[in-house]
């Protein structure tokens, strides 16, 4: 059968139905009002955040859920090797009560981080120290404004001195030296010296450029990753300092680099203290490739993220933009996390009427927070101090005696490196299948946002007929509170109590069923003859579950700022294929609570690649599964919008990668699986020859014995 693809073109949503979508109705309509349909989020749309946690313990629970999210979102679960930094520090140059030195390192074996470390001169004993990421800000950590612009921010009573209006990122760095910081200020990906075009060769990655295709999405290989990735690399940097005191870390950047701090901070518990600047907010979550990435944000908000940190000490400024209401909307929610463990005081937020900014007003409440915090000792209330600034090509890390490298990667090297670290991983992971089956099972829940629901129920109409020695229910199922409906037809036996119910997946969902009105397909009359149930959904978008109004599943914000990245769209919300092992599971614990006994799943064509990973969840919910694959492997996605698509496929191995995380299970007409994934899942039969549908019923039959 034809597996549709969905396409995004110039912002609006082509939605080309699948075959199954064309089939006649021959059961009574029972259409969902499914919220999914009428609410797609984005990136200007997220999820809310509302905690209703009574105890620590329930916070914690979700918490630790959400760092897993992060991690597999930024493609770092299991994390990556950490290889030698090599890196080169030289360049001195001398300030009054600081030094600014040039620094590189190789995140990577052959990707490089570029920065200016400032450090106080008198320094006694372990010192803290900081980090500073900094943002979408013209040129980066060269950032520098014209004397006439810098007086109208003097004019406006954001900066107080010439040199901090011009060099804003400088003075931020220069004035944590001298409060006592070792201070590292670093690039983003592709900006200062982090990138260079010379002749028609890229040296590294262009801001924006290089993971944006099928093939990055099915790797989890996304800018986001890469650039978090070297936040945390540059802390292990930070962190080697010898007089750099581990108890004593912070983060702080704004915007883009706001967007890195309290992503860091959330997921890296070495960072004690942090403060990032207009970004933290219930609104837009971050317009720039470099802050999403599929799966970050689905079901979740900048401000729930932000809520990780606690109870370590978290500020934040808001201003004139997405972030003015942060006193009112994402600080009485943080504060109710941080009432969990008695320590409300600390986390804090503080809106000023200024555009979008850093500017000495809000960098002087970061240090008098990171004063507190990090047991400065300097007098309050603080107040930022004239420095000298440093011309910007001053600050540049390279030079005739410190060449850029000549053995830095492009994104496709970079890629590639990754692909074969991931794979190494799995296969090491593979000898310990305990441990494998725990790592990929966390990283598919994240994938299909999705696990088995504790209980379901029928909601809306239901309705009762029979036919030829059966009876027939027609009903809509939830999850309690989402607002989901999944639309299903219920089949028993007319004359005998069911011995078992069979989950019956198909692609034109539970009008397969039938020939006619009130006629049943051969097989499904096979399964009623031998005391079994069926229950036959209709999954997300297929049969009655596609609406009449067919919805913009992919909104314009896929394209934000003419930049066409799925990350807008699967950061966001479930791909399709993960909407339906979302409802599968569903359906599954829907057949669990009618107790007619063991429950088996049967799944026909191109819903195999639905029905694996709901198998490979579902566990002991369900006895045995037999599952058509067509031949399907997520290697065949060639576009982000295929209805195949599931972010991080074949970063856990594919279809291969399902199999040990498989309890008895026969795979049909499946495609060429790795040997040593095939070894490690000892209850999966293959069968590589096609079936019809009357064969896949049999072997149901035949092993349920």
């Amino acid at each position: 059968m034809h597996t549709s693809r969905w396409m995004v073109l110039m912002g609006v949503a082509v939605v080309t139905a699948e075959v199954s979508a064309q089939t006649p109705p021959i059961l009574p309509e029972l259409r969902p009002a499914d919220v999914r349909y009428t609410r797609r989020h984005h990136l200007d749309d997220p999820s809310d955040f509302a905690p209703a946690y009574g105890t620590r313990q329930e916070w914690e629970r979700r918490a630790e859920r959400l760092r897993v999210q992060l991690l597999v979102a930024n493609g770092l679960w299991p994390m990556p090797p950490r290889t030698p930094l090599r890196p080169v520090i030289h360049g001195r140059i001398e300030r009054d009560a600081y030094t600014i030195e040039k620094v590189f390192f190789a995140s990577l074996p052959g990707h490089y981080v570029c920065g200016n470390l400032y450090r106080p001169k008198a320094i006694r004993g372990k010192v803290p120290g900081v980090l500073c990421p900094h943002g979408h800000w013209p040129n980066g950590r060269f950032f520098e404004r014209s004397e006439a612009e810098a007086q109208k921010e003097i004019a406006a009573g954001a900066e107080k001195t010439l040199e901090g209006a011009r060099y804003p990122l400088q003075a931020r760095c220069a004035m944590l030296a001298r409060m006592g910081c070792v201070v590292f200020h670093y690039d983003m990906v592709g900006y200062a010296d982090s990138y260079a075009r010379i002749g028609n060769q890229d040296w590294q990655i262009p801001h924006r450029a290089g993971f944006a295709d099928a093939e990055a999405e099915l790797r989890l290989q996304s800018f986001m990753g890469l650039q978090t990735w070297n936040s945390i690399r540059a802390l292990d940097f930070l962190l080697s300092l010898p007089e750099v005191d581990a108890d004593r870390i912070a983060v702080t950047g704004s915007s883009g680099g706001g967007t890195q701090t309290f992503i860091l901070a959330a997921m890296d518990p070495r960072v004690r203290v942090s403060f990032p600047a207009v970004m933290v907010s219930m609104n837009m979550q971050g317009g720039c490739i470099c802050e999403n990435c599929s799966h970050l944000r689905v079901g979740t908000n900048n401000v729930e993220i932000a809520a990780l940190v606690a109870p370590r000490p978290q500020a934040m400024t808001g201003a004139d933009d997405w972030t003015r209401d942060i006193e009112t909307r994402g600080l009485p929610q943080l504060k109710q996390i941080y009432r969990l463990y008695g320590a409300e005081e600390l986390v804090n937020a503080k809106y000023f009427p200024f555009p979008h900014n850093y500017n000495q007003v809000s960098r002087e409440m970061m240090y008098q927070w990171f004063n507190r915090h990090l047991r400065l000792g300097w007098p309050e209330p603080v107040r930022e101090k004239p420095f000298v600034p440093v011309a910007p090509k001053e600050l540049s890390v390279f030079d005739d005696q410190h060449p850029r490298p000549g053995d830095a990667w492009d994104a496709q090297r970079v890629r590639r490196y990754w692909t074969e670290t991931a794979a190494e991983q799995m296969r090491h992971l593979l000898e310990d299948r305990e441990r494998y089956c725990q790592t990929v099972a966390a990283a598919w829940k994240v994938m299909v946002h999705s696990e088995m629901p504790r209980q379901v129920q029928e909601t809306g109409p239901v309705v009762n007929d029979r036919g030829e020695g059966y009876r027939l229910k027609l009903a809509l199922v939830t999850r309690p509170g989402t607002g989901e409906q999944v639309p299903v037809a219920v089949v028993t036996p007319e004359q005998a109590r069911p011995r078992g119910t069979v989950v019956w997946t198909h692609p034109q969902g539970k009008s397969s069923l039938f020939v006619e009105p009130g006629k049943l397909v051969a097989h499904a009359r096979r399964l009623l003859e031998h005391k079994l149930a069926i229950v036959a959904p209709d999954l997300f978008f297929t049969g009655e579950a596609m609406p009449k109004d067919k919805p913009k599943l992919f909104p314009a914000q896929a394209y934000h700022k003419d930049i066409p990245f799925a990350g807008y769209v699967y950061g966001y919300n479930r791909s399709i294929l993960a909407e339906r092992v979302h409802d599968l599971l569903t359906v599954i614990r829907y057949a669990e609570q009618l107790q007619h006994g063991s429950v088996y799943l049967v799944a026909f064509g191109d819903a195999g690649a639905w029905a694996l990973p709901a198998r490979a969840l579902a566990g002991d919910d369900v006895a045995l599964a037999v599952i058509d694959l067509a031949g399907f492997d997520f290697a065949q996605v060639r576009e982000v919008y295929d209805t195949r698509m599931v972010p991080g496929a074949l970063k856990y191995g594919g279809v291969a990668g399902l199999l040990p995380l498989c309890r008895q299970t026969v795979l049909v007409d499946a495609p060429e699986l790795a040997a040593e994934y095939v070894r490690a899942a000892p209850a999966v039969r293959i069968e590589r020859r096609r079936l019809e549908p009357m064969h896949l019923v049999e072997l149901v039959l035949q092993q349920m014995g």
